[in-house]
């Protein structure tokens, strides 16, 4: 019933710290660059959504994941929603997702995963790219600048429509 009425959004949440793992490099046989590892773990969290028919995407960077964060979300998603249009967002289980605080505006629906099912979750993919292509081997100065950081390759993810739509896309979800 959904399909003919609404758009299908993946929604995630990723936490993005000053601890980070360590990505290889490509560098001259027999040379062993050095990389600084941070050890600091101040963090913060962005929430995403991402339409794969159409390849928009929309996010926030909150400090911290909880009812009222994901409140706030919801709100700025559902004004960023087309008139007469309404969206379907998919997403997994956490607490903060179900809880009975939330108040889920009047055209979203909120579609839950199944449990233990990250395969279904296309939004996975969008994080190994950003952190390959902007966060990998990186250090923050403080909370300021990993928000500068995570917003900028954010924002470089979502010019991209075509990258959105190829990476975000799955059969069960496009299906007319």
């Amino acid at each position: 019933m959904l399909k003919n009425l609404c758009e299908y959004y993946i929604y995630w949440i990723y936490r993005l710290c000053q601890h980070r793992d360590l990505y290889y490099n490509w560098y001259k046989t027999g040379t062993r660059p050095r990389k600084v590892r941070q050890q600091q773990f101040i963090s913060t969290y962005i929430y995403g959504a991402v339409c794969a028919k159409t390849g928009e995407a929309f996010g926030l960077v909150l400090p911290y994941t909880n009812t009222a964060a994901m409140q706030l979300f919801l709100n700025e998603l559902s004004c960023k929603i087309k008139d007469n249009r309404h969206i379907a967002l998919v997403m997994d289980n956490a607490g903060w997702h179900t809880a009975k605080e939330l108040v889920v505006p009047k055209n979203i629906t909120l579609v839950p995963l199944p449990p233990y099912s990250p395969e279904l979750n296309a939004t996975e993919q969008i994080w190994g790219w950003m952190k390959s292509h902007y966060l990998s081997n990186c250090n923050f100065k403080d909370y300021n600048d990993i928000v500068d950081k995570v917003c900028f390759a954010w924002n470089e993810f979502a010019k991209q429509p075509d990258l959105v739509k190829s990476m975000c896309s799955r059969d069960w979800l496009l299906t007319p």
